[in-house]
């Protein structure tokens, strides 16, 4: 096996790149599923940085021997003659993860200790001080003479403020779009193929952080390169398209995030779009944006109620008080109560970028009107509505047995509890007693039964299933064995055993004997016994006979349970 060999052009001007077409042999590999840095982590680890070195290294992957005995797979055809290479080269499929995780081996302690940024053959120093950084540069140089790797020098900045890596423009505090990369944007011609599209939105979305509400200004692009969609190209597809041109030739500048100081997210919701702008404030006082994000509603997120918008949204402030949330809601609400935030509402006069990300033409598809009458949805239809009869029983019974008496002594006085493992996670909370925030049901078999019943029948779609109920009754409620406790009172529920489809039966159900007719009597019959019956005469059996030929009739025979073959023989005779 051999692969086709050629060359392809550098940037600098004149200079050939050798490359080998090893599509075969990537075929058959597997895949090495080491990971790439992101580029937006390594630029938030930027925030404090005030000079900066970048390196570029010789022939990166080059530096990497391939494994003694496996030159021959990697091995290239050329017009003179056959060649195996001993190092790795372009083109093979894991040549970048290989090549990372070799230079993760070299400076890993250098990026462990914060001042090094490695992506590939790329490499970055940066610093808050002048002596800092020239002892950081020595040894970085030190370690890479080590281990003889060599630099490219015209490709290396030694000591500056401003650096261009990784298609950003970086500066103390703040980044912005490579200016060198932006050059011919406003000359781009508009696509004419797919490919186009393809090739000028993975440009554009490399930047699409510097862009407020950029899923939604490309969203006619995008469809375009759906899979079945035929190319046409609209005004839709003309309007996204200038638009986004534009808004690339303002080369817009965010701040780089500090994650030691309070950010403040601007968020809004329309009934077709959600956006959002990441800001803090600077030395300077003033908030500067750190990013944007926009979202344009689907068709299912556009039925959304109207506080479920506005969670997308992270308008949190009336479900941080209420109680009474449905699932997407307590999810969203679980996802946030992660962070130490405080939210605020603040008129759309005084949210004008927010209020704009949400409100785009592109999204608008009728008229749009938050200031309607909005009917919130009684609370019966919420799914983990707390019955508020079960808790005032709870309430009643407080106290009322060993355990319940126990914990409410424990946590209403300074005693110390007579159990080994302390009370901690346990409280007294509006007249109930909880643990880790979950409502404790005393040892009462009626009112656990009338807890489980009331949930599991008073849901809109019907009865749930044995986990839908367990899920639906741990959201409130917590009592020992309650997992086992719901399991039989679901297989006493008789709805759900009536209606219950058994997919996996452990026997063959009974069969009807189909009749025969112009039959006589007794020529078709069957046979049971009934046993273990209460001894009465000396019987505790009764034999069962069924005619199924004419009459259908039944003959019951006593007898007893030590009957065998004969005997039974006997009886029918």
């Amino acid at each position: 096996m051999a692969s086709p060999f050629f060359f392809v052009g550098k940037k600098e001007k004149g200079k050939l790149r050798p490359t080998q077409d090893y599509r075969r042999l990537n075929h058959g590999t597997i895949k090495n599923a080491y990971p790439l840095p992101l580029v937006s982590d390594l630029i938030d680890k930027l925030k404090d940085a005030q000079i900066f070195l970048k390196l570029d290294l010789h022939n990166g992957y080059n530096n990497v021997q391939i494994k003694d005995g496996d030159q021959w797979k990697a091995a290239f055809k050329t017009n003179r003659g056959l060649f195996e290479p001993t190092v790795m080269f372009f083109g093979l499929m894991n040549s970048p993860t290989t090549f990372q995780a070799f230079m993760d081996d070299v400076l890993g302690d250098f990026m462990a200790e914060g001042w090094c940024l490695v992506y590939m053959d790329n490499i970055l120093i940066y610093s808050e001080t002048e002596d800092q950084h020239r002892d950081r540069t020595i040894r970085l140089l030190q370690r890479l003479k080590e281990q003889d790797l060599y630099l490219k020098p015209h490709k290396c900045k030694f000591d500056v403020r401003e650096i261009d890596f990784l298609g950003l423009i970086i500066r103390p505090g703040e980044i912005a779009m490579d200016r060198t990369k932006l050059s011919g944007i406003s000359e781009w011609p508009a696509p004419t193929t797919v490919t186009g599209v393809r090739s000028f939105t993975r440009f554009t979305n490399f930047y699409r952080k510097f862009i407020g509400n950029y899923s939604a200004i490309a969203k006619p692009l995008y469809d375009l390169t759906k899979k079945g969609v035929q190319f046409k190209w609209t005004g839709a597809c003309e309007a996204a398209f200038q638009t986004l041109k534009r808004r690339f030739q303002k080369q817009p500048v965010l701040r780089l995030p500090d994650p030691k100081r309070p950010f403040i997210i601007e968020t809004d919701a329309s009934k077709w779009a959600s956006g959002g702008v990441l800001r803090q404030q600077g030395p300077d006082g003033e908030l500067h944006p750190c990013g944007y994000i926009s979202h344009a509603f689907d068709a299912a997120e556009q039925n959304y109620e109207i506080y479920d918008r506005e969670l997308f949204a992270i308008n949190l402030t009336y479900f941080r008080t209420a109680q009474k949330l449905n699932r997407r809601q307590a999810r969203w609400s679980l996802i946030l109560s992660m962070f130490d935030l405080r939210l605020v509402h603040v008129p759309r006069k005084d949210m004008v970028q927010s209020d704009a990300l949400s409100r785009q033409e592109d999204h608008v598809h009728g008229i749009d009107n938050d200031n309607e009458d909005v009917i919130l949805l009684p609370d019966r239809l919420f799914i983990n509505v707390v019955d508020v009869e079960l808790q005032d029983k709870l309430r009643t019974r407080l106290g009322s047995d060993d355990f319940h008496r126990m914990a409410l002594e424990v946590l209403t006085t300074s005693s110390v509890p007579p159990i080994k493992s302390s009370l901690t996670d346990w409280e007294v909370n509006n007249s109930l007693i909880r643990c880790k925030g979950w409502i404790y049901v005393l040892d009462d078999v009626v009112l656990r039964r009338e807890i489980t019943r009331t949930i599991h029948e008073g849901q809109p779609f019907g009865h749930p299933g044995q986990f839908g109920t367990l899920d639906l009754v741990e959201r409130d409620y917590w009592w020992p064995g309650m997992a086992k406790f719901v399991k039989s009172f679901m297989d006493g529920c008789a709805v759900c055993q009536q209606i219950k489809i058994n997919t996996h039966p452990t026997k063959v159900g009974i069969q009807p004997i189909p009749s025969t007719p112009n039959t006589t009597p007794f020529q078709i019959i069957t046979m049971d016994l009934i046993t273990d019956l209460p001894e009465s005469e000396g019987f505790d059996t009764i034999m069962v006979m069924v005619d199924h030929s004419s009459s259908k009739g039944a003959i019951f025979i006593p007898c007893t349970k030590k009957l065998d073959a004969p005997q039974a023989a006997e009886l029918l005779l």
